[in-house]
């Protein structure tokens, strides 16, 4: 799948320091390239690393067997409950069905288990106005006719913006979801000196009529309806998300 930039794989560390604090741990890398989040995560944590991808010809770092799994057809090639801690940087914009993944990756980690995940940010202010006046999300271009099998492999086929990343992490069982950014985008910044406070009046006259009217917003979903419209989300190239298996 896609390889992750050395910001995103630190953010993708920085996020498992923040969640997971039993090791040693049997850890799974989804997508994992080249292995340089393994071996980022093995300078910092005691680890039994696995790693899976759609080919095995990626992998640099010695020892590490990659387990070759399509993704868009077929499930984890991995026993349930196996793994303490499961890692998945820029994978998830690439399946076709990312919420049967994710309930995958439910199912293999083991009770009070990690799962820290990273995909392109939809709706920082850059990619807004890009959808704005091209139809498109920032790194979500138009893909080509007839190439399936190349774009289900190294295009971005599946935007997925932070709230149906979070509701369908929670849908598949998980809680305690944290969300973090790898790094603000410049481009974000100016559109954020004229857009800012349109953003939050408007947000907020909207969120009174989904909340009262519509009744689409409760106690339980208002927290990452609001965060849509974070500075963190607003600014963010990179979303990080981070979240736990109940005990």
């Amino acid at each position: 799948m896609g390889l992750s930039t050395n910001t995103i794989l630190e953010s993708a560390v920085n996020m498992v320091a923040k969640l997971h604090s039993k090791f040693p741990a049997e850890h799974l890398d989804i997508g994992s390239g080249h292995g340089d989040l393994i071996q980022l995560l093995r300078n910092r944590f005691e680890l039994q690393s696995s790693a899976c991808d759609y080919t095995d010809t990626l992998m640099e770092l010695e020892g590490v067997k990659v387990n070759v799994a399509n993704l868009n057809s077929s499930g984890l090639p991995y026993p349930d409950a196996a793994f303490d801690l499961v890692t998945c940087t820029e994978v998830i914009e690439h399946l076709e069905h990312y919420r049967f993944t994710l309930r995958e990756m439910y199912r293999v980690l083991k009770p009070g288990g990690t799962l820290v995940l990273s995909t392109p940010n939809i709706l920082n202010l850059k990619s807004r106005i890009r959808f704005l006046v091209f139809g498109f999300y920032n790194l979500f271009g138009p893909l080509h006719f007839r190439e399936s099998d190349l774009h289900s492999t190294s295009g971005h086929i599946n935007p997925v913006s932070l709230f149906f990343l979070a509701h369908s992490l929670v849908d598949s069982g998980f809680n305690r979801v944290e969300v973090s950014i790898d790094k603000q985008q410049g481009t974000s910044k100016a559109w954020l000196i004229l857009l800012y406070l349109p953003i939050k009046l408007f947000s907020a006259i909207t969120l009174r009529g989904e909340k009262n009217k519509y009744k689409t917003v409760d106690e339980f979903n208002e927290p990452f309806v609001t965060q849509m419209n974070s500075l963190d989300i607003l600014l963010g190239r990179t979303i990080v998300v981070g979240c736990k298996k109940p005990s």
